[in-house]
């Protein structure tokens, strides 16, 4: 990964709480686990800021080794990686994405 495609990701983990990188737009997600994803979100009521990564190739490639995780979503909190879209569903269905959310003083969606 370049220095700039870096730059740009720890810019955008570290400038949102909570920050997803998904395939397409929480409107128009374009797979299911990334569907499934902002479906948790929106269902927490958690502010929350989107990245495409079918609209930029470096981002694509490079939030995978930034992660070390091979998929798409990923989700970020307060800077920290949380996982993909089957680890948000074990987390949420436990009760303890909310927790986290909670946790990490996460702001409800405006």
């Amino acid at each position: 990964m370049t220095a700039p495609v870096k730059d740009r990701i720890d810019s955008l983990v570290a400038d949102n709480d909570v920050v997803l990188f998904m395939k397409g737009s929480p409107l128009f997600p374009q797979c299911g686990f990334s569907s499934r994803a902002i479906a948790i979100l929106e269902h927490l009521g958690v502010g929350y800021d989107s990245v495409d990564v079918l609209q930029d190739m470096e981002i694509r490639q490079g939030i995978k080794e930034y992660s070390d995780w091979p998929t798409i979503p990923q989700l970020y909190v307060k800077g920290e990686f949380v996982g993909g879209s089957d680890i948000m569903m074990e987390m949420f269905e436990a009760g303890e994405l909310a927790q986290l959310m909670a946790d990490k003083d996460v702001a409800k969606a405006g």
